[in-house]
């Protein structure tokens, strides 16, 4: 019945090892099993670990350039309206009704190029849009490795208008509002994170009644709509409208920005208009021609696809009524915006009179006599005693005309009438715009109305002035010089206090300032101003 117990035990010990052996390998199993358990679940719920729809199976949505759901995007996403700085004060006259029905018997003509037919798919990518109203960026099948490139829009700040400027495939929906911007083929035509902008193509940026338009960068080239009608130059995305039908503003807000935007490409770009104005077309079709060799494409009435080799969208404002050279566009200046004009209209002088005495005033030449005009207006602000002006000036030893430029005209048969003269004179309004076709070195001088009105005259004139090289004299008048004494007397506020009108706001500023009170000028104090710019013109 007994064995040997010394087998016993080591037979005993052999089976512990055995299956302990099995043991802890079943029990590494078990840990490795836990620990994919847990990693799965932590890759499901962990924030950065979503994962990305495939481009290729995106859901399907309609054409990103269809009208309808343009409108219903629009109509859902928030816009954010901002009032405009108080330091942007500009003339205030704007132009009766019918003043605005002028220079239709030249409409805008719609280019009409050959159709390019085309077949390319049409499956879209979503884009989301986010809860701000100026801006909107998203990411279609993100790839956070994708090399960064530079923006196609140029967002600055809350008052520099917003300007978007383009390389490549362009497409262009007029109606629908729309600017697609298709992947290049350096890429692969495939854009992993797109962006959209929604962009006033006017120089201010919150100026009310100017749509937005839509820049949208496209994932995949195959989501880029058919071309109906190619382009072989780029295009130049403006509105019109705004302040437009005020000379001044007719080139503060529209015509310098544009030009700053189209000046690189020599005639070859395509104006295409949102909010076109029929009658600004035909006062301004020689500046407009000769900034764009292309008919202007209006840009509401467009339902075509618009194909072009790049583009640029809105137009931006350097100061009112100037150009800054260190700001972009950069390196454009006044002198060369003055210098553009005068060779649009074939104006012949670059330079005024020079005057020159053998020995002094009383020697001086008398077939010589600079050219003086002083600009008439029907309106508040006009000078009652012209006639003593003129007689005055006269005098003194200047040749004077009397300038009223039409408003229902081409703007190049006034500009040649400034152009011939050598200092033009006038109360601040918007007449006073002429002074852009005046000889580099003429003499400028504005009489700034009663009112402590000598900022506005120098953000609206004085600093564009010297920007162009002119000779600036401003000259301002007193209470004795102002019809508001007659009208108002001498103890209204607008007469005694000016200091209490402008605390009160813009509003009554135009309204007694502006729009009513003429100037009677003192010629005793204003024989020296006529003086001093005959010896300008010596100098």
């Amino acid at each position: 019945m007994g064995g040997d117990p010394g087998k016993v035990i080591k037979n005993m010990k052999g089976a512990a090892q055995k299956y302990l052996g099995v043991g802890f390998l079943l029990g590494f199993f078990l840990v490795l099993l836990t620990y994919f358990t847990v990693s799965e679940q932590f890759a499901i719920t962990a924030p950065n670990a979503v994962r990305r729809a495939s481009p290729g199976h995106a859901h399907t949505s309609a054409s990103p350039i269809t009208p309808a759901v343009e409108e219903k995007r629009q109509q859902e996403a928030p816009v954010i309206e901002e009032k405009p700085p108080k330091a942007e004060l500009a003339p205030e006259e704007k132009p009766p009704n019918a003043e605005q029905e002028e220079a239709q018997e030249n409409p805008p003509r719609v280019e009409v190029e050959e159709p390019h037919a085309e077949t390319e798919m049409d499956q879209q990518k979503p884009v989301s849009d986010d809860d701000d109203g100026r801006r909107s960026s998203s990411i279609v099948g993100g790839d956070d490795s994708a090399p960064a490139k530079k923006p196609a829009c140029d967002i600055q700040g809350p008052w520099a208008s917003d300007v978007c400027d383009i390389d490549g495939d362009v497409r262009i929906h007029g109606s629908a509002g729309t600017v697609l911007i298709a992947p290049s083929i350096e890429s692969g035509g495939r854009n992993p994170n797109t962006q959209e902008w929604r962009i006033r193509p006017y120089s201010r940026k919150h100026q009310p009644g100017i749509k937005e338009v839509t820049v949208r960068e496209l994932a995949s080239a195959g989501d880029a709509p058919p071309c109906d009608v190619r382009s072989p130059v780029p295009a130049l995305v403006l509105a019109m409208g705004g302040l437009s039908g005020n000379y001044w503003h007719d080139f503060s807000d529209i015509l310098i920005p544009l030009y700053l935007q189209a000046a690189r490409f020599d005639g070859e770009v395509q104006l295409v208009v949102e909010n076109i104005q029929p009658w600004y077309v035909g006062k301004y079709r020689t500046i407009l021609r000769r900034l764009s060799r292309h008919d202007v494409v209006d840009m509401d009435k467009d339902d075509r696809v618009r194909c072009f080799p790049g583009a640029v969208v809105g137009i931006r404002m350097h100061k009112e009524f100037s150009i800054d050279p260190e700001r972009e566009p950069r390196g454009h200046s006044m002198p060369e915006f003055t210098a553009f004009l005068r060779e649009t209209f074939s104006l012949p002088r670059a330079a005024p009179t020079r005057l020159t005495a053998a020995g002094g005033e009383d020697e001086e030449d008398e077939r010589v006599k600079p050219r003086m005009m002083i600009i008439s207006r029907r309106h508040p602000r006009k000078l009652v005693n012209v006639d003593d002006v003129v007689a005055l000036a006269r005098r003194v030893g200047f040749e004077v005309v009397i300038g009223d430029p039409p408003f229902n005209v081409d703007v190049g048969e006034f500009a040649r009438e400034v152009n011939a003269v050598d200092v033009l004179v006038g109360v601040h309004g918007a007449g006073l715009t002429n002074s852009l076709f005046l000889p580099t070195g003429a003499v400028f001088i504005q009489i700034n109305p009663y009112g402590k009105m000598e900022h506005i005259g120098e953000v609206d004139f004085g600093i564009p002035a010297v920007d162009m090289g002119l000779k600036y004299m401003a000259y301002s008048a007193g209470v004795e010089e102002s019809t508001l004494v007659d009208t108002l007397g001498r103890d209204h506020p607008a007469v005694r206090d000016p200091e209490s009108i402008h605390r009160s706001g813009w509003g009554k500023v135009a309204e007694f300032y502006l729009g009513k009170q003429d100037i009677r000028l003192d010629l005793q104090r204003f024989e020296p101003v006529l003086r001093k710019a005959m010896q300008l013109l010596r100098e």
